[in-house]
């Protein structure tokens, strides 16, 4: 057997920010581990300190994603905190049927119909309500992530178990634009639960999840590409764009291997073509066929939102080192996404 990879990433720190400065890195987080990054505070960072309120207030962006997919459906959902606003998105993907047969969104005031907290993962939570519509992702003390959504006849309850899971990547650094960026990534998490959309039920028992969770002081203007996808023994987070190959990685084996930067070859007119993604140190090679997606293109005085989220398949290989045996990626399930804001 080979020797375990994930020991080349230490342990996540406690916090983020220390001496005024930002602890950037890779780190990893395991299940039970007494070290975890317990709350993402931004304000003893000396170049925070140096902007003005109303900077750090209008810069300040979290959310909470969760992905969970299954042989029959994929579910994405996301509370979003701007700071001067909150919103919200759930959408399900049939994957026999190749459409999305679920689709919500909303928008509201901060504070008052929505927030995401500045823990990561143990105590965290995120809620949004709007007329007609609760959203929760919640922990509990038992290292479940309980995920709750009402809205009209789209119902979804998941309990998401961090306990024996792979390791959780804790990416830190400062984000092109922008002063810090934090984000905690997983994959493979075991999940339980049903999902009803206008009164047709599917049982979760058979589905794996992922969860980011993001806080950082980021650039008004923020652009990204994005992959991931995940099932039990494989998984992998890619992005190119505002914070450079901080958060690309693979799960393989339960082990946690850092990636190299990324790219992303397709056709931006016509993104429901094929994709292929790969990053520079040869470790990931894959070609993406989108199924189905959802997109959204919003315009409001003070923001802009261009969005896209092809649900699809990822074939090809990764390796665990440079000159190492390649691995075969057969039909995994996951997602793409090319997104630019003015937030």
């Amino acid at each position: 057997m080979p020797a375990s990879v994930s020991a080349s990433l230490p342990p996540a720190p406690s916090a983020v920010v220390q001496g005024g400065e930002l602890l950037s890195g890779r780190y990893e987080s395991r299940a039970g581990d007494a070290i975890r990054v317990g709350e993402v505070d931004w304000s003893g960072l000396d170049a925070a300190v140096k902007r003005s309120p109303f900077w750090r207030w209008t810069h300040h962006k979290r959310w909470q994603y969760v992905g969970i997919g299954s042989p029959e459906l994929f579910v994405g959902l996301a509370v979003v905190d701007l700071g001067w606003c909150t919103t919200a998105f759930a959408y399900v993907f049939d994957r026999l049927l190749q459409r999305v047969v679920a689709d919500w969104d909303a928008l509201g005031l901060p504070g008052l119909c929505g927030a995401v907290s500045s823990r990561p993962l143990a105590g965290s939570q995120a809620w949004f309500r709007s007329p007609g519509a609760r959203v929760s992702v919640r922990h509990r003390s038992n290292d479940l992530i309980t995920v709750r959504l009402r809205a009209g006849t789209f119902h979804l309850r998941a309990n998401l178990d961090l306990r024996d899971a792979p390791p959780v990547l804790v990416a830190v650094g400062e984000p092109l634009g922008g002063l810090a960026h934090c984000t905690h990534k997983t994959s493979a998490l075991r999940v339980t639960g049903e999902l009803e959309v206008d009164g047709v039920s599917w049982s979760l028992a058979h589905a794996s999840a992922c969860l980011d969770s993001s806080n950082g002081l980021l650039a008004r203007d923020t652009a990204w590409r994005w992959a991931s996808a995940h099932r039990p023994g494989l998984g992998f987070n890619l992005q190119q764009g505002y914070f450079g190959n901080h958060e690309n990685a693979l799960w393989l084996d339960g082990d946690l291997i850092p990636l190299g930067a990324a790219t992303f070859t397709f056709d931006p007119i016509r993104p429901m073509s094929t994709w292929h993604v790969a990053t520079d140190d040869g470790l990931l090679d894959l070609v993406f066929q989108p199924q189905g997606a959802r997109c959204a293109d919003q315009q409001a005085l003070i923001a802009s939102s261009r969005y896209i989220q092809p649900v699809g398949l990822f074939s090809g290989t990764v390796r665990r080192t440079p000159n190492g045996a390649p691995v075969a990626v057969e039909q995994l399930l996951g997602v793409t996404e090319d997104h630019h804001s003015v937030w």
